[in-house]
């Protein structure tokens, strides 16, 4: 059956590319924004036709069409920029003359889908959205997802050695309460780490957009502290292009090429559109050697497909992701029998997409999608007889288990234009999991459905208002009847916008935290099914400067802060005092709170971010009086200076990221019900990273962890076993070195 498809996909392709060519003409131009700067992204199509195209880094457009008078439309953000007569003859090219739109360079980056009715500026948007542009994420030659997270305010990382996983917090809220999608999609965890972000391949995403405090009603459970949502690289145009990279990393001081210590990184991609259709592909090959500094070999294997059409009011795609790694936990022989135990542990993902956007007029549009994720972790321990080179299967407890999770999901939402500035959003949300597997108790599954309404009202043109509200059903608990949100953005003046928001959130434990139970060398963990669900009350604010400035310098700042309560927050805890089994528990009290302060400054060739947070835990201690709110505060720095040497065609790149002193929460594994309050050491992270083009290759260059950061100490009471927190946490390998070469082919 797959054969057969792939033979009909194949065979449609063919027939589309070589359709009759004598009637065609083509037509070519580049688009700028009004300060001059090469404006990407920008839609370019012929009014009542499938033809169309996206303008690429330069500004470029190219498009074929057939012979004939046609109105040529430029959008951008969704808003009409250009309109204007074209007349395309056979056989010839036009070139048209450069083409400016009113809008600026910082307008185009500043595009945001992440929560919206429809792409636009984050001018426009109520929520207050980040966005990691695709020129940072190419300057910096990351590896992974969480080397460019790592670098944002709010964000850090902690480290599991065993499974080789991490996990991320944002703004003080860690674990499954962050959202992670791509394109929108949820992405599946295991366990209550998201070791899904460094399971989808960084070299295939265009750029990151962060959502700062609960997006419940738009993105249901899960979202109470925020979105990250991975949006991909998708290809466009009547064009060819094909990319490679490899990039070889030390591991600290130790380095062999391609296949032994260090970091070995190559990938290939294609991206071909041909009138209506879209065909892109995408393969990364990444090994990662650590082992000298105590961190498991990893051989990961990333790769993805997409199909699309796409035509003025319609765009349809299918999108395949695929992963598949293999942890090496290897042992030293014994020296009386020679013979070492070995245990691998496999991972295989499979992600399939299905999505679509439908204009039905110019008031009512639709946008659909469905999702299904096959997601399995094998442990595979073996012996081996170093002097023989026999290989046998161990039969100890837990030694070759498999867990298996496989998620359904559905979405669609309407976008309506009731009336004037009113916009009206209502959708529909379907998540269906399932686990199985020897370390769950039978074949758990957790389901959820949804209705959600949004409406965005603009009463004058200075404030715009957002109410919503979600209606949940869930399979295992009694969701609360609904849950509310509301937002609003209000322009104090052209430059500067106030958003305030508030939103009441809920989870649903997962299947891991109810059912899972993990027991080997270094874990102790059961599943508790009598956990209570989650909820939260959030507020946020900010304020926000629009680009703004004098002559060539521009400037743009947010000044944001944030509130969440949370009632029978679910973490790691202990049962009775002396129990070494981790279980999950609920707390009933907790608390997070912070403020961010963000500026962005660019002068000619240059552009530098500085931005500093300062960020509050609390939890209730057994000690202190009921009334008595105890607050643990950490300060965060956050730096990245980037310098496009514009004669040599390079770049110089600078992150730079402080984190304080972290404050951890935690029972005390000797006295059950006491909560113990640890301390993580504070560090400097920096990366430098240097690019220069030649033609259509660029090499690059550069030194990550300039600091030489390998683990930092804590005074929990925690100590012994993988989830341990006591003692030194692992946050890297030490200062590396990296060299990079990657090439651009690009054919009209």
């Amino acid at each position: 059956m797959i054969k057969q498809f792939t033979l009909a996909i194949f065979l449609l392709l063919i027939t589309v590319s070589t359709l009759p060519a004598q009637n065609m003409g083509t037509l070519q131009g580049k688009v700028l924004t009004k300060d001059g700067q090469p404006a990407v992204g920008v839609s370019v199509f012929l009014v009542n036709t499938t033809y169309g195209a996206a303008t690429d880094e330069r500004g470029s457009f190219l498009l074929k069409a057939k012979a004939g008078t046609y109105q040529m439309r430029l959008t951008a953000l969704d808003i009409l920029t250009q309109k204007q007569s074209i007349n395309i003859t056979a056989g010839k090219t036009i070139q048209l003359p450069d083409i400016i739109i009113e809008l600026s360079s910082f307008q185009l980056k500043d595009v945001v889908v992440t929560g919206q009715y429809a792409a636009q500026s984050l001018k426009n948007s109520v929520y207050m959205v980040r966005t990691i542009t695709n020129e940072q994420i190419r300057l910096q030659n990351p590896t992974k997802v969480e080397d460019v997270l790592q670098q944002q305010l709010g964000f850090r990382f902690s480290n599991d050695m065993t499974l080789g996983t991490a996990n991320v917090v944002m703004n003080g809220v860690a674990g499954q309460r962050v959202k992670i999608l791509i394109d929108g999609v949820p992405l599946l965890d295991r366990l209550e780490t998201r070791e899904s972000l460094n399971q989808i391949d960084i070299n295939n995403i265009d750029h990151i957009e962060i959502v700062d405090g609960p997006m419940s009603v738009s993105y249901g459970s899960d979202a109470l502290g925020g979105v990250i949502n991975l949006i991909t690289k998708k290809p466009s145009g009547d064009r060819l292009d094909i990319s490679g990279k490899v990039l070889e990393e030390t591991a600290g001081k130790n380095y062999k090429g391609f296949k032994g210590s260090g970091n070995h990184l190559e990938n290939l991609g294609l991206n071909w559109g041909h009138g209506s259709w879209q065909l892109g592909g995408n393969f990364t090959r990444n090994f990662f050697d650590g082992a000298v500094q105590g961190w498991l070999p990893k051989d990961q294997y990333l790769g993805n497909a997409v199909l699309g059409y796409r035509t003025n009011k319609l765009h349809i795609w299918y999108r395949l992701d695929g992963e598949n790694d293999i942890l090496r936990s290897d042992g030293t022989p014994n020296p009386n029998t020679a013979i070492e135990t070995d245990a691998h542990y496999i991972t295989y993902r499979w992600m399939h997409q299905l999505q679509g956007d439908w204009t039905a007029s110019d008031r009512l549009s639709f946008n659909s999608a469905a999702s299904y994720t096959d997601y399995s972790r094998r442990t595979q321990t073996t012996t081996l007889n170093t002097l023989t080179g026999d290989r046998r299967l161990t039969t100890g407890t837990g030694e070759q288990d498999e867990s298996i999770f496989d998620t359904k999901f559905f979405k669609t939402t309407a976008q309506y234009r009731a009336a004037g500035q009113l916009l009206l959003q209502p959708g529909v949300e379907v998540n269906l999991t399932g686990s199985s597997g020897a370390r769950m108790l039978g074949s758990p599954t957790v389901n959820d459905y949804a209705f959600f309404i949004s409406g965005e009202w603009k009463p004058t043109t200075f404030l715009s208002l957002r109410p919503g509200v979600r209606f949940n059903k869930n399979s295992v608990y009694d969701a609360p009847p609904a849950i509310p949100s509301f937002n609003a953005k209000i322009s104090l003046t052209k430059t500067v916008d106030l958003r305030l928001g508030y939103a009441r959130g809920f989870r649903a434990p997962s299947l891991s935290e109810l059912y899972f139970d993990f027991h080997d060398a270094s874990h102790n963990i059961d599943g508790n099914p009598n956990l209570k669900a989650e909820y939260s009350n959030s507020f946020t604010s900010s304020l926000s400067f629009q680009p703004t400035g004098i002559g060539p310098v521009k400037w743009r700042s947010s000044l944001s802060g944030f509130f969440n309560a949370f009632d029978n927050l679910i973490t790691n805890g202990y049962l009775s005092t002396g129990n070494q089994n981790l279980t999950y528990i609920n707390i009933d009290k907790a608390k997070t709170a912070g403020a961010n302060l963000d500026n962005t400054f660019t002068y000619k060739e240059l552009e530098a971010r500085i931005g500093f947070a300062y960020t509050g835990l609390y939890s209730p201690l057994d000690d202190a009086p009921v009334a008595d709110v105890r607050y643990s505060w950490y300060p965060e720095v956050s730096s990245t200076i980037m310098y496009h040497l514009k004669k040599l065609k390079g770049d110089v790149s600078l992150f730079y990221k402080y984190n304080g002193t972290l404050p951890v929460y935690e029972l005390d594994p000797n006295n059950a019900g006491v909560i113990h309050l640890a301390k993580r050491s504070a560090y400097s992270l920096a990366d430098l990273s240097l690019n220069k083009q030649f033609r259509q290759l660029t090499f690059s260059c550069g030194v990550r962890n300039l600091f030489n950061v390998t683990n930092v100490n804590n005074t929990s009471l925690n100590v012994g076993g993988a989830h341990s927190t006591g003692g030194p946490v692992p946050l890297g390998y030490g200062r590396s070195y990296f060299l990079g070469l990657s090439f651009q082919f690009r054919k009209y």
